[in-house]
């Protein structure tokens, strides 16, 4: 038996949610870990998922695959979960994985559960724990087909380096045509240095920046830190900010490991996109702002003078 991973790739280089999805499906001790990568990506970063405790990976180096397209993938995944022995598949709970999650399911008469946050429990059945409601919540479901598909929500593991590199395996599959029905035109990405959903650090701005020309303050925390920038969705409708850097509820759900929230008042809607972030930090002028409730640290005070003294003690400390 083993367990399979959908490795998703961008700019050449395989994502960490999907570092953390082998990680997860080693830890369930269930059988051998077999990555499958889709598309153009170079041998030696694939071989590094062994790091990450998996113990082979099926490269399809079909360039048709470069563009996403969900059938498609969900076909090559199915096959692989039939090749490989496979009744259990994890991927990373994504815009792409997902979907590409429910079709598999669909094909192979799997159970299927998202936002998975931990290991299931294996001692009654197979119960799996997910977040809902936007983080605030979670619930226990239990998986009773023989098969199972995994959505994993980023961060729900640690992408740990436990072994080596292992050598590239190529898979080759008849991709049938009908799959390919539905094509993409256009892939229109957000811009930026380091895009909010892999970001580890997000520093967000609010109305409380008073204007699109004082960003500069907050972006220079951001490089400081390495980080990504957001900004709340008032800014983003005032236009001071790109909509793709809109995080909430209706904007960009992000979980990185520290977001600061800089001037942002800190609405239901904001909230509900910042609340698994790992820590929470709050800069706001206003001691009663609702945000510092939901804060793991609050600093009161003016962002135009707290802001560049941030900066600058981060900077120190490299």
């Amino acid at each position: 038996m083993s367990v399979l991973v959908f490795v998703e790739v961008g700019e050449g280089k395989i994502r960490k949610t999907s570092l953390e999805a082998i990680a997860y499906a080693n830890a369930l001790k269930a059988g051998d870990v077999v990555a499958v990568a889709l598309g153009s990506i170079e041998a030696a970063e694939l071989s590094s998922v062994g790091k990450y405790g998996a113990t082979k990976v099926l490269h399809v180096a079909d360039a048709r695959l470069d563009k996403p397209v969900i059938q498609v993938y969900a076909s090559v995944l199915t096959k692989a979960m039939q090749d490989e022995n496979a009744d259990i598949l994890v991927l990373a709970n994504s815009s792409l994985g997902t979907p590409v999650a429910a079709k598999v399911a669909i094909k192979t008469n799997a159970s299927f559960v998202s936002n998975v946050v931990d290991l299931p429990n294996a001692a009654n059945g197979f119960v799996v724990k997910r977040s809902i409601y936007t983080g605030k919540a979670f619930s226990f479901v239990e998986l009773k087909n023989q098969k199972k598909v995994l959505a994993l929500k980023k961060n729900a593991a640690e992408a740990k380096e436990i072994g080596n590199t292992i050598a590239v395996t190529p898979y080759a599959i008849a991709l049938n045509d009908a799959d390919f029905n539905t094509t993409t035109t256009a892939i229109e990405k957000a811009t930026g240095d380091i895009l909010l959903p892999e970001a580890e650090i997000v520093v967000s701005g609010g109305r409380g920046l008073k204007g699109p020309e004082h960003w500069g303050i907050l972006e220079d925390l951001a490089k400081a830190l390495h980080a990504g920038t957001g900004c709340s969705k008032p800014v983003s409708d005032l236009g001071w900010r790109p909509h793709h850097e809109h995080v909430g509820q209706t904007g960009v759900k992000v979980a990185p490991q520290l977001y600061i929230a800089v001037g942002i008042s800190g609405a239901i809607q904001h909230l509900a996109g910042v609340n698994s972030s790992k820590v929470i930090v709050v800069i706001n002028k206003d001691a009663d702002a609702p945000f510092f409730k939901a804060a793991d640290y609050g600093i009161v005070g003016d962002a135009f003078d707290i802001l560049p003294k941030l900066t600058a003690a981060v900077k120190a400390s490299h």
